[in-house]
């Protein structure tokens, strides 16, 4: 990876953020461009529904599905073709990501603020949530769990889930993204992938026999320039988690961090797309020199080395060398990676001190592949520095907020004149009106 040198940069405090923003470059996506692609593409569905979809997928899937809505048969039958260590796997990542998602879950709070005078802060979950599962360069079925897991947990009643048609198997979906489906009891499951299905979930779609997939109130899940350019397009007509780009992962390491355990981590994030992001933050040269040089020797074992060579020599990777731990922090929260490592003498401290970042790992032993699958948490996280005012998928993505509120006459005595007082002071006087025309009597 190349280097980056900001030894000798200290810009002040107010100034940290925007600085070290700028300094650690990322992936150039220009999701505006691809909007120009989208747009027909999504106007086509809400104009022909169905038909569309599948044209789409055949355009550019390669392959259209014989139905748009996977079978009942076809989800049981990949189920039950799933190899045993893969179904323990999907398990054990489900209980321990429902364990969190139980514990995250917000409960309605009932104020009195007055005598006869109650609100109530309800939680109210979605009705209706589409989830979008990538099947590009690998099926990503840890996607479906850390959608689906907290959508089941708020309570959601109508689930659709959506992924690619793949050629390789006749048009469905990859087999183990269906057995996930199954494993988790979602029955809703559509064979379509890119803009065209993020379409069909917001406005829904019919075939000359009706019907197929209703519209959603909600989409969530990663995907390529072409979904995360739909969700911006369609976001209003329904509502998105988030623009998904590149993956990145940053790491803070110091002399003391295994240079094995950092180049592995760099490697496996590295593995996942040819743009993806991976930075080392260090202000250890000795370090940075030991980490090229594992970076060469796993390479050489590495499955996907030509994907993962060009995102580590891209411009958006790059080791970066920091005077100290306090830099490296200060550049940390300035770059607001998805993903960020601490592996220092004091990785508690540091990673306490970190205000930006979709999810930190802390220590030498929870890489960020244990929340790829099953540490409990959640893989969908904000990307391209959304970090610093966006968070992660969880339950909380599913559920709603509502204010209930009663009061009796007494009550609406009481502050009365406070509401008319108010209204006339923004000159809406037909506010005031509205109780006085009670309180009056």
């Amino acid at each position: 990876m190349r280097r980056l040198d900001l030894r000798n940069l200290a810009p002040s405090a107010a100034d940290r953020g925007l600085t070290y923003a700028a300094a650690v470059p990322r992936a150039e996506v220009d999701v505006e461009k691809a909007l120009d692609t989208v747009r027909p593409i999504c106007e086509d569905v809400k104009a022909r529904g169905v038909d569309a979809v599948l044209e789409a997928g055949e355009r550019f899937d390669g392959v259209r599905p014989a139905s748009l809505r996977v079978s009942a048969g076809a989800l049981a039958d990949a189920l039950g073709a799933l190899a045993p260590d893969i179904r323990a796997g999907l398990e054990e990542s489900i209980r321990r990501l429902r364990l969190t998602c139980v514990a995250e879950l917000e409960q309605s709070v009932t104020t009195v603020v007055a005598a006869g005078a109650v609100v109530e802060r309800r939680i109210v979950p979605m009705q209706r949530v589409g989830l979008y599962v990538p099947g590009g360069l690998a099926p990503l079925v840890s996607t479906v769990i850390m959608n689906a897991v907290p959508a089941q947990v708020a309570g959601v009643p109508g689930i659709a889930l959506t992924s690619p048609p793949q050629a390789e198997f006749g048009g469905l979906p990859h087999p183990t993204i269906l057995a996930a489906c199954a494993l988790l009891g979602i029955d809703e499951v559509y064979a379509a992938g890119g803009a065209q299905a993020i379409a069909m979930l917001a406005y829904g779609a019919s075939s000359t026999e009706g019907v197929v997939c209703r519209p959603v109130n909600l989409i969530t899940g990663p995907g390529n320039i072409y979904v995360a350019a739909a969700k911006r397009h369609l976001q209003g007509t329904v509502a998105i988690d988030s623009e998904a780009g590149p993956t990145e992962i940053a790491i803070i390491a110091d002399s003391t961090a295994d240079a094995a355990f950092v180049a592995a981590d760099l490697i496996s994030q590295a593995e996942h797309d040819p743009i993806a992001a991976a930075v080392l933050i260090t202000d250890s040269e000795t370090l940075a020199e030991a980490v090229d040089a594992e970076l060469d020797v796993q390479l050489g074992s590495t499955k996907h080395v030509d994907r993962i060579r060009t995102a580590l020599s891209g411009s958006q990777s790059a080791t970066v060398l920091v005077r100290d731990i306090e830099q490296a922090i200060d550049v940390a929260n300035g770059y607001g990676a998805e993903h960020l490592e601490v592996q220092t003498a004091d990785s508690a401290g540091v990673a306490a001190r970190i205000v930006n970042a979709g999810a930190i790992f802390v220590g030498p032993h929870t890489p960020v592949s244990l929340g790829d699958y099953a540490a409990g948490s959640n893989h969908v996280l904000p990307t391209a520095g959304c970090a610093c005012h966006s968070s992660g998928l969880s339950v909380r993505a599913f559920c709603r907020n509502m204010h209930v509120v009663t009061y009796d006459e007494a009550a609406l005595r009481e502050v009365g004149d406070h509401v008319v007082t108010l209204a006339e002071a923004e000159n809406l006087p037909s506010h005031g009106t509205a109780v006085s025309i009670r309180t009056q009597r």
